[in-house]
């Protein structure tokens, strides 16, 4: 596939994994929501809005899942941190558990006999 194919993801494939893979990238360590959009593009996942981003950190915020606290800037303005709680790392161990389960499921149907 080109770079091309692999950053137009459809966009109900990374409305489901996004979330995942966010708590993924802050189980890296504490980060903001550029450098976070920037990993998620790196990994290939293509560019993330922060009108995506932004409230899905809110809700893990809710939920408990993530931390925040703000940074003042050297050269502009300040930045907000995301940070994974114990919580939210618990969560990323059970998405992920269902998750690969779900992708085994659905790479048997694409790769197997489907009945």
């Amino acid at each position: 596939m080109t770079t091309e194919e692999t950053t137009s993801w459809p966009s109900d494939w990374l409305r489901a994994v996004l979330g995942l893979s966010v708590l993924r990238v802050l189980d890296s360590g504490r980060s903001y929501g550029y450098a976070i959009t920037s990993t998620l593009a790196d990994a290939g996942l293509g560019q993330i809005k922060g009108g995506t981003l932004y409230p899905l950190l809110t809700r893990f915020e809710t939920a408990g899942w993530v931390s925040t606290d703000w940074q003042a800037g050297t050269a502009g303005p300040g930045r907000k941190y995301f940070s994974l709680t114990e919580a939210g790392r618990a969560e990323l161990a059970r998405q992920r558990l269902h998750w690969q389960a779900f992708a085994a499921v659905t790479n048997n149907l694409f790769t197997g006999d489907p009945s």
